[in-house]
């Protein structure tokens, strides 16, 4: 390359930002999503029913947006109340909630 050339460089932006899943209240059905998280995650049925009682909490992270939709779907089928979300670039504050 010739100091007349120029080269241009171009930045990737990732389509799909990683999500996360959030188990926001367990609801009536505790054995139910219990089930489902272990389904989910591959805890231990010991684990999934701590996770289950600490709410909210994240079960997943780093997920595609598919995958995100289709653990809330399969949580909420179990009768939890679940949201999932774009995870918060590094260096990004969220604001503890009340």
């Amino acid at each position: 390359m010739t100091n007349d050339e120029s080269a241009e460089y171009y930045t990737l932006l990732c389509d799909d930002p990683p999500h996360e899943v959030v188990l926001v209240d367990c609801g009536p059905r505790e054995t139910d999503v219990i089930l489902a998280l272990r389904k989910l995650t591959g805890l231990s049925l010991w684990h999934c029913r701590v996770l289950a009682r600490q709410t909210p909490v994240t079960i997943l992270e780093g997920l595609g947006d598919y995958e995100a939709q289709s653990a809330v779907s399969a949580l909420r089928r179990a009768g939890a109340e679940a949201e999932w979300r774009q995870e918060p670039e590094p260096g990004e504050h969220t604001a503890p909630s009340p």
